[in-house]
């Protein structure tokens, strides 16, 4: 059995018929010598995975996977001469055509895309990540008297599912710290789990007409102004879709508005509660 490497089952993914249209609307194997546009791409795709520094180091790497060009797509390792004389040549416009195109082939699949045409607003994902670090090595990440530790604070675009933010302070932040330091444009969906409910981060949100979808507590105090009506034949696990005022002495005074509830039994068995200040969207 062949031994392929994880970059040529990376390369493999490519669409090779997206990348062959752009060659052709951008005529870049014109004279290519044996050196044409796929290669080229995979030789600088090659660099990156590799962190090359230089044209021989490029050269070199990719003549030692000898026995693994052809699931490149490569004939032959390019010489360092010709790589160099390529990127001499070769438009740049032609890769940066690659790289919109296969970010619009990878980041709008399956159920993403789907859920993206009944969505016109933009969607972010906001959520933190708790690293361990030894405390030995890293004084400075001091976490408890035995463990270190920082927090990543990241924004993720959910149509490219790529991030629009990363922050990384000490792993005793509080998450709602960095959220308010963050400006989502008018209209933003900002979908959040719990930690994120506290109200005066969502009032905040609110005042600036960002319209967020988090994760409710528990110990949620409130009184219904309202039953909205659930789907009749499609998405029956949704439980509950109300309009409900806060009540509680905390949350009344720094939310005061009327925010929407929405409950939803989750396939494991499970209830999510959630907190919208979007009507307008169906559940």
């Amino acid at each position: 059995m062949a031994n392929i490497t994880l970059f040529a089952q990376v390369i493999r993914l490519l669409p090779r018929d997206i990348i062959q249209r752009l060659v052709k609307k951008h005529g870049t194997d014109k004279h290519a010598k044996g050196f044409n546009s796929w290669s080229h791409l995979v030789t600088m795709i090659f660099s990156q995975f590799s962190g090359s520094v230089s044209l021989r180091q490029i050269s070199e790497g990719l003549q030692s996977a000898t026995g693994n060009l052809n699931h490149l797509g490569l004939s032959r390792a390019p010489s360092k001469s010709n790589i160099g004389y390529q990127n001499a040549r070769r438009r740049s416009k032609f890769f940066e055509d690659v790289y919109y195109s296969l970010l619009e082939h990878f980041g709008q699949h399956g159920t993403l895309k789907q859920v993206k045409k009944r969505l016109k607003s933009k969607v972010v994902l906001l959520d933190s990540t708790l690293m361990s670090l030894c405390i030995s090595m890293y004084d400075w990440a001091l976490y408890t008297h035995t463990k270190g530790a920082v927090k990543m604070h990241t924004v993720l675009d959910f149509e490219t599912l790529l991030p629009e933010f990363v922050c990384i302070s000490n792993g005793k932040g509080a998450d709602n710290t960095i959220a308010r330091q963050l400006h989502f444009a008018p209209g933003t969906i900002v979908v959040a789990d719990r930690i994120y409910s506290d109200t005066e981060l969502l009032n905040l949100w609110d005042s600036k007409d960002v319209l967020f979808v988090v994760r409710g507590k528990s110990n949620l105090l409130f009184d219904s102004i309202c039953e909205r009506d659930l789907p009749e034949h499609t998405s029956q696990e949704i439980l509950i879709d109300q309009e409900v005022e806060l009540t509680g002495v905390q949350t009344k005074g720094k939310y005061p508005k009327k925010i929407r509830r929405i409950a939803i039994l989750h396939p494991k068995g499970y209830i999510v509660e959630l907190l919208t200040n979007d009507f307008k969207h169906a559940a």
